[in-house]
Order: C-alpha cells, then structure tokens, then sequence
C-alpha cells in the first residue's frame, strides 16, 4: 500500500460484548463511513463476542475469522481461505467493558471536541479520536495485515510516526511513556534495547517495572495498538480451527466447543517474548489472564500450547513514542470528569445553550439543551440532556441523559458539589425505560464497602439517613464481603408495581432521605450500577442522544441566521439530511424566513439555507447543476407573493409547492433553485432601496431627431472584486479598487438616443470590434416590455432602461403609444454598442447600463449627476435580476506603459458565477468568510500602493487578487488560460483575468515598459492557447462622455 499519509483500511471489525449492541454501533460504524470518517470502500463489520467473558485474545481471533469470512464470500471462495489476507488492511477495535459514565461504552463517549472542521457535522467520540490517530499518524505504511487496538483509552500523539516498514515481518507493538507508579496498576513492556520486546509486566512491583525504564526516566506502557503481519495473521487464524481455541469463535460456540477466555496481551503476545520459556509461558499464573490451574486449567494450558506452537519464533519489536500520551479510562468519576473539563478542550459542543452567560467557559457541556436561566459552574459537565431553568449546576459535578420534563427536580437533587446524576435507557424484557442513579464522584465503584462511599460519604451516612440495611442492598451474604461493593448495591429504584416507573423521586430520596420514603423504596423494583449498564438499551440510547444532536442543531441554525453569524450551516444541513431529519429543519428555516418581513437579509439568507438543504437532499453531483433558471410557472403565484412582500404567505406558498419536488434529484436540485431565486427577489428588494438616492431633474428636451451620444470607458479591477456585491456589500462592506482604460486607443461602449415622433420605442444593440452584429427590437405595447426583466430576451438592457428611467410606466392601464406621447411627444430611438467581446471581464454590463440611461435622460431632457447615475444603474441591474457589483472609479495615472490587455479567446456565464458566489456566501462557508476579508484588506493595500507609486507592490496586490478570485469562484480559470499565465510570469509584476474570472481578458503589469510585442512573442510560442489577441490599454481620465449633439437628416 502506498504510505500517501492516510490508512485505506480493507475492513474495519469492532467488536463489542453485548448482542444486543451489534444493529445500534453497525449503525455507529455507517455513519462516520457516509460522514467520511472511514473509507468510502472499507467493509465495516460489529462483531458480539460469541461468549461472555472472551477476553482480548478470543475477541481478536473471533473478529479476524469473521473478517476472513466476509472476504472469502467476497472473492467467491465457499469456505475461508487465508488467501484473501494477501492484499488487506484490516483494523480490529475492541469496545471492551461496560463504562459507569457512559451507557454506550468507552468507544462512543462523547467529547467536548468541535467537528465543524469537517464537511458533515457530528459528534467526536474516544473511537474518533482513536480512528484519526491509527489512519493518519500511526499505520499508515504498514503492509498488509492486521492492527488491533482497545477503545478503552485516548491516544494523543504530537505528529506522525515515521516507522519504517521495509522487509517487515513478525507482531510490532506501540508503547507510549508513564510513570513508574502508574505502571504498577498497568503493563509494560520490558525491551532489550534493540527494540524487540523481552518480556511483558503486568501489575508488577516498582522493582519489577523499574527493569523497563527508558532514558527519559519513563516506563513503555501496554498502550493499545498491535500489529501482526499478513504471515502472522494467517497462523493466528488457523488456530481457530484448533481445540480448545475454537472456543473462541462463534463458529466453535455454533459446534458446541466451550468457551475460553484469553488475553491478547498475556497469552498471545507472551509466547513472542524472548525471556520467556515454554514451561513459564503455559503454566505461569499471571494477573489479568485466566488462571492455569483454576477450574478451566487444562483448556488454558492446552490453549497456550497451541498458540506457543503455532507463533513461537516470530519476533516482536516496540516502538517507543516518548512524546506520546496514554489516557486509560478508568472507573473514577472524578477521572472521568477533570478528563472532560481539561484545558483546551470547548466549552459548549454541539449544543444549544440560551443564555451562556450564566455557563463557565470551565465548564462542559455537550450535546445538551440547556433553556432559560441555567447557572453551570466552573468544572462541572453536562452531556445529553434537555433542562429548563432555573438550575444551578455546582462545581464537580456531571449531569447526564436527563430529559427537560424532569428538570423541576433538579435543582433539589445538586445541593451540593461533585455529584453525578445519570438517565439510563434500559430494556427489561418488553419494558423499556429510564433509570436514574445518583453517585459521588469521589466514590470508589469496585471497592468494598468498607473502604469505599457512597455519595462522598460513608455508608453508614447512608444507613443512617434512610433507614435501608446492608442486606437489602447485597443480600444476606453482605459484611465484608468484596461483592459488597456500590458498583453491586442494589440502590437504584425502577418501577413500582402499582404506579409504574420511577422517574428522578428515586434518586431524590437517596440524596435526601425524606422520612416515609422507606417503605416505597423497598417495594420498588431496583438494580445495582452493573445491573442498569448490563442491561442498557444501547439502540435507545443512540437514538435519544442523535435526538437531541438534531434538536440542539435545529435551535443553533435558527440563532445564526437570526444573529447574523458568520457560522456556516452546510455541516449541520449534510448532518441532518443524512440523519433523515430534513424535514423539522425545513419546518424550522421556513418559520425563520415567515418572521423576517423586517429583516429581508436573514429572510434571503435563510432561503438560501433551504435550497441547500433541497441541494444536499439531491445528493452530490446528482440532479444537474445547482446554477439555473427559477422561473418554472409552477412557483410563479410563490414568487408574486414575495413580490407583494407577504413573506408569511410566499413562505407558506413556497412550501407548499416544495412538497411537490422531492421525489427525485432532479427535481429537488430545480426547487432549490427557486428557492436561490426567491432569495434574490429579496435581495433585489432590499438593493432597489438604492433607487431612493436616484434624484433626477427635468429640464429643456432636446428637439425630435437629435442625437444625444455618450462613450464610456472600460473598466480594469484592479482589487477587491466580489466584495462589493451584494449581499456581501451589504453584510459586510467592500472595498474596490478600478482604473478605466480606453482599449486600442477607443472608449469600447457607448449609446445614443434621440426621440422620434412614431410613438414607440426602436432599440437596437450592436456588439463585435466594428458592431456589424445587431438586434433590432420595436416596442408597440407595454407587452412587448414584459420580458425586461429577463436578461437574455432581445433587447432586454434596453427595455429596462427604459422602464427604470421613468420613460414609460410598466405596468400601467395607460397604453404604451398614449403614454410616449402624452409624456415626451413622441417615441424613443435607442441604440447601444460595445466593441469588446461577451464576457470580457471590463465592465461591458454596468458601463454600458450607465452610458444608455446617461444617453435616455440627456434625450428626454433629464438632469442627473453622477452619484444619481451610480445608484440608478445598481437599480437597473437588479430589475434585470443579473445582480452586479457597486463600484466607484479610481484613476490611477502611473500605468499606463505597462498595463497591457490579452483577450484569451474565452469566454464565460459570469451569472451562474454570481449564482455559486452568492450561495457560496450565504452558506458561509469558512474559506469564503475570510476570504472576503483579505479581499477587503488586500484593496486597501492596493490604493496605498497605487497613492505611493510603488508598482512593485501594487503587482503583488494583483496576484493575490487572482488567487482570491479563484477561492471565491473556484472553476473561474481554466486550462489555457492557466497556462498563458504561467508563460507570462518572467515578464510580469503581476496579473489577473478581468471581472469575475472564467475567460475574457486578461491583464498584465509587466516589469518594463512597452511590452506588446514581447507579450505577443510568447504567446505565440506557447501551444494550446488558441485564438488569442494583445491590446494596448490607455488610461482615461474622463470616464463617462457625452458627445455634442448632432441633428439625423431624417427627421
């Protein structure tokens, strides 16, 4: 496999002790494969240990035979052959033993760790953290075989690890560093130097664990992750075809072979150690592995005969990470929670909290819904719960599982710090139900009652307090005995035969001890610590914790849209689609768009939401591209609602034609374009506002039949770009930095007007270097005006302008001819024109909206100046629903010898461009938020490098430019013009296409001066660039030009 730094795992087996936990974790494992957290091809398999009490060991081989199976099926093979280990990677995980402070085990605990880094939203448990460190920094690399590792512990380690896997073969073990004290509850292993192992210590003395000091005075811990070989796992694997080792399959369980527990560690890692014989090896008693001479004595011995034939001789190496941690997750409450509330981890995940002011950044809280005023001191957790204040939550302590109908018994349950209150989901037989238990968290669980608490204080406190007796907790066996313990005492009540289930009064009277309670607690039904664990409704459990993970999210999107936020939605809406919880998502984004009539940006932005939501819904890449028309006649009665601003009504509207586009991907992807459209509607509404600084006169009009001409420039950006157009502009504000330029010594656009008596309106458009191309449309009615709004019919520019100049009112009961008349005396002639090519990247849209409507008001005798003109021409290209860009011209006078212009030969749709910017924008992606940011700043940079004159900076501003332009439009360069670019770079300061990118022209700042015809001998020396033309630019200091006027012979 080749090492490209991350693990593609073949299979990925975790195995867990409870049957009943295969469908919910195989649910676990698909998930983070559809988040992306495991390989798109990786077969994912939960495997329940066969027998109880199987031990490391027989788990391992157990999972790597059902692995096998799996892939010999897979192959075609009808028995299990070995052959299909040849070329795989598989990774086996144990979940281990149940964990007090998680129902769900050691493996999907949840941690106070943010996924938003990643494209899907969703939860980062201890099985997380233990994926990416084994994909990312610990086996990749690694030949085929098989890694196996415990999820019982936190691996942290500062980089990846550079082993070295060439001519490897044999069993390779991690080792990170402890103290010798800590060992001594632990394993270590104890090398010879050389980095192969000698020998393994479990629970030794100081004395003993003292042989495995390393140089840096730390001991090599037993710390999880084992590799075996492709060689080793197949002589592993023949052993379960072997007795008494067949005991530890299904298989063997299925053949009626009795189980055998055995340990990976003390059994099949031991016989590869140097240091120990055959005889020590097989009859050796050794703490943590199934006694030789207890009751399943001679299977053990039998067992360790086998495996010491069958995998003697094959070497062991250590690899000793020394800047590594190991975090075991033990049964100590207090542990578990200065775990959760160490420094650098988050305050709040994947929550929702209402008033996070009475929360402690000291504090956790973690997939929880905390309403009203709930007062979280510093180091106390709160995880899957829902509560509603007022509660105040004390130092130490751990809330976990509660549900908000309970939460008027909360507070009288905290009166004090360090408790641990617990909601488990159980399953007693067809009953299912929540059981609470009350701990402390200084409490020792396994320890007997004589040397442990309960609750922080001794059990006679309890006794004392309540009136319970020892043996209605451990039986009549209890006095010392070490099942006397609280993880065995029998507290906690479940049910009561007359009135059913026990909520948190159970664990109240616990606390409290309220006289007349005692009676009632007797006749309930109660279990111990391991009962309610063992019998934990895992699939229940996930179930409630992914309710609250979605409640919480829906609540979190409704704050940022409402709270103008620059959190992105996109992870939480991918979360939710794939969790099938798109509808209360929509429900909810629907009720933010009704509530928004005076806030049209949240209202537009939150539409946009939901046509991502419709978008993710499709599924990627599926349903055609998410740019596209939204003027289907089915959402037409939605949009003229929002036209009339009824939000409440077009929301309700757009729903309900919603409803009827969701049955295929293609559909959905068009309803999101409605919905993109119906944002826009919004957008324009809110952009039109800039209609009220259009202040225009009138004055004397100029005869019928005089020519009324104006020229324009174009328009080089120079930086900025994209920050000016809304909604960033009005979200965030912009800053742009142009220059105009005549190109090959002409002003390229321009427009001419003059009256006419017909009373209609003639508009003709002209484009090409010598305008041979042009449309001619006549307006006879004010239907002929309808489409002046759709920017691709004829004569659309045109037909705005002469709607949005006040030339004629549309709509109006008032005839079109009657109203030319009646207002100007006629009809309008009108004529626009560009020399540049479509898409060309100078302005040709803006420029020449500005030159019509100079050219409409100087022929119908209107007055403006140019703040009014600015403003009107915003309007106009909102009214033609193309969107643009609100700009101001700088002239920048140093320029002009080395600003040189390349047509590229291509062309580009700059409003599909607009469409993913503006979406790319609402969604607020990360990358866009910020790069709208350094667009801001590099513009400002770029005037004081133009207002000091230096060219060498202002090239620099001009490449970064290019580079932000590509984040805000990814796709906007394609391949020749790259490759232009790259020709060009020795000659060049700087440069970047025109505009939004995606063809057009592009622009040079050359390094010396009068480089045309080095420009043009480069390029045509470069291949593959196509039809390419060079143009000297000429900087224009006037800007916008009328022309004198000029009397046409014909009328």
């Amino acid at each position: 496999m080749a090492n490209n730094g991350t693990k593609s795992w073949t299979v990925v087996v975790l195995t867990c002790q409870h049957k009943d936990s295969v469908y919910a974790f195989q649910r676990e494992l698909d998930l983070r494969q559809q988040r992306g957290g495991l390989p798109s091809g990786a077969l994912l398999l939960t495997v329940a240990d066969p027998q109880a009490r199987l031990g490391s060991g027989g788990a391992t081989l157990n999972a790597l035979l059902v692995a096998a199976e799996h892939l010999s099926a897979r192959a075609g093979h009808t028995v299990v052959t070995a052959d299909v280990l040849d070329d795989a990677h598989i990774l086996i995980l144990h979940t281990g033993r149940d964990f007090p402070w998680d129902s769900c085990g050691r493996a999907f605990c949840w941690l106070p760790v943010g996924g938003a880094q990643h494209a899907v939203e969703g939860p980062v448990c201890c099985l997380d953290i233990l994926l990416d460190c084994l994909s990312h920094q610990v086996c990749p690399g690694s030949p085929p075989g098989v890694w196996v590792c415990s999820t019982d512990m936190i691996l942290t380690l500062p980089s990846r690890q550079a082993m070295s896997w060439e001519g490897f073969s044999g069993v390779r073990v991690l080792a990170l560093p402890g103290d010798v004290s800590y060992a001594t509850n632990h394993g270590v292993y104890l090398g010879d130097g050389q980095g192969r192992v000698r020998d393994i210590i479990y629970r030794g003395s100081e004395e003993q664990i003292r042989q495995a000091m390393q140089p840096d005075e730390k001991v090599p811990l037993v710390s999880g992750p084992v590799f075996l070989c492709r060689s080793v796992s197949e002589k592993l694997l023949q052993t379960h075809v072997t007795s008494p080792l067949d005991g530890c399959t299904y298989l063997g369980m299925d053949s009626g072979a009795p189980s055998l527990q055995i340990s990976l560690f003390l059994d099949v890692l031991m016989c590869l150690c140097s240091d120990v014989s055959e005889a020590r090896f097989i009859s050796e008693e050794r703490p943590g592995s199934t006694s030789p001479s207890g009751p399943q004595g001679a299977a053990v011995r039998s067992a360790r005969a086998v495996l010491w034939r069958t995998l003697r001789g094959t070497p062991l190496s250590m690899e000793y990470i020394a800047d590594g941690t190991y975090d075991y997750m033990t049964l100590s409450g207090q542990e578990h929670i200065s775990r959760l509330t160490k420094k650098g981890w988050q305050m709040e995940t994947l929550s929702h909290i209402e008033n996070r002011d009475c929360v402690s950044v000291e504090s956790r809280v973690i997939n929880s819904v905390l309403e009203g005023n709930i007062t979280v001191s510093s180091g106390a957790v709160i995880q899957h719960c829902h509560l509603q204040g007022p509660v105040q939550v004390p130092s130490g302590s751990f809330l976990s599982g509660l549900e908000a109908t309970s939460g008027s018994h909360i507070q009288q349950l905290l009166p004090s710090a360090d408790t641990i209150i617990q909601g488990h989901r159980v399953q007693l037989g067809e009953l299912k139900l929540t059981v609470y238990t009350v701990l402390g968290a200084r409490d020792v669980l396994q320890a007997s009652c004589e040397e442990s608490t309960f609750l922080n204080h001794s059990w006679t406190d309890l006794y004392k307090r309540t009136g319970i007796r020892p043996e209605e907790l451990w039986g009549t066996s209890s006095g010392g005995s070490t099942q006397c313990s609280l993880w065995e005492a029998r507290l906690f009540p479940v049910f009561q035969p007359r009135d059913g289930a026990v909520g948190l009064e159970g664990v109240s009277w616990l606390m409290s001890g309220s006289p007349g309670a005692l009676e009632w607690w007797r006749g309930a039904w109660r279990l111990s610590l391991r009962e309610v664990l063992s019998l934990t409704d895992q699939e229940g459990e996930l179930r409630w914790r992914e309710e609250l993970f979605f409640r919480a999210a829906r609540r979190r999107a409704v704050d940022t849209l409402t709270g103008h936020s620059d959190h992105s939605l996109l992870p939480s809406i991918r979360a939710a689609v794939l969790g099938c919880q798109q509808g209360e998502l929509l429900s909810a984004l629907d009720n933010v768009t009704a509530g928004s009539s005076e806030k049209l940006g949240v209202a537009a932005r939150t539409l946009a939401c939901i046509a991502d939501v419709l978008g993710c819904m499709a599924g990627e890449g599926r349903g055609g591209l998410r740019s596209g028309p939204a003027a289907n006649p089915a959402w037409a009665a939605a949009f003229r609602l929002l036209e009339r601003r009824d939000l409440p009504a077009a929301v309700q509207a757009l729903a309900n034609q919603r409803s009827h586009w969701i049955n295929r991907p293609d559909l959905l992807v068009r309803a999101a374009r409605h919905y993109e459209g119906a944002g826009q509607v919004l957008l324009r509404q809110a952009v039109m506002s800039a209609q009220e600084f259009v202040s225009i006169g009138q004055g004397e009009m100029p005869p019928i039949g005089e020519w009324q001409e104006v020229e324009c420039p174009a328009r080089l950006d120079l930086s900025g770009g994209w920050s000016d157009t809304p909604p960033i502009a009005f979200e965030r504000g912009g800053a742009v930095v142009n220059v105009a330029v005549k190109v090959d010594g002409r002003r390229p656009i321009g427009a001419r007007a003059r009256r006419i008596r017909e009373p209609h309106l003639l508009l003709v458009t002209s484009s090409g270097q010598d305008c041979s191309v042009a449309t001619e449309t006549v307006c006879v009615t004010l239907q002929d005006l309808e489409d002046h709004c759709q920017p691709h019919a004829p004569g659309a520019l045109l037909k705005a302008v002469c709607v949005c100049s006040g030339l004629v009112t549309f709509p109006s009961q008032q005839p079109l001819a009657e109203q030319l008349l009646q207002r100007w005396g006629g009809g309008l002639e009108l004529h626009s024109w560009s020399l540049l090519p479509h898409g060309s990247g100078l302005g040709t849209s803006s420029i020449l909206a500005g030159a019509v409507l100079a050219a409409v008001y100087k022929s119908t005798g209107c007055t403006y100046d140019t703040d009014s003109l600015i403003h009107a021409v915003l309007y106009l290209e909102q009214t033609l629903t193309t969107g643009g860009g609100w700009q101001d011209q700088d002239f920048l006078s140093a320029l002009q010898q080395r600003l040189i212009l390349v047509y590229t030969g291509k062309t580009r749709l700059a409003r599909n461009l607009l469409q993913d910017v503006v979406r790319s924008w609402y969604s607020r992606l990360p990358s866009i938020v910020t790069n709208t940011e350094q667009l801001v700043s590099n513009a400002e940079e770029c005037a004081l490098a133009c207002k000091d004159g230096s060219l060498s900076r202002l090239g620099s501003c001009l490449n970064r430019y290019w580079q932000q332009k590509k984040v805000m439009a990814p796709g906007c360069e394609p391949a020749a013009v790259r490759g232009m670019m790259t020709a060009l770079r020795p000659l060049t300061l700087g440069q970047s296409l025109a505009g939004a990118g995606g063809g057009g022209f592009l622009y040079l700042l050359t390094r010396d001066a009068q480089q045309e015809e080095a420009v043009q001998q480069v390029l045509s020396s470069t291949p593959g660039l196509g039809d390419f033309s060079v143009h000297s630019v000429e900087l224009d200091m006037e800007g916008i030009c009328v022309l004198p006027s000029t009397r046409s012979s014909d009328q």
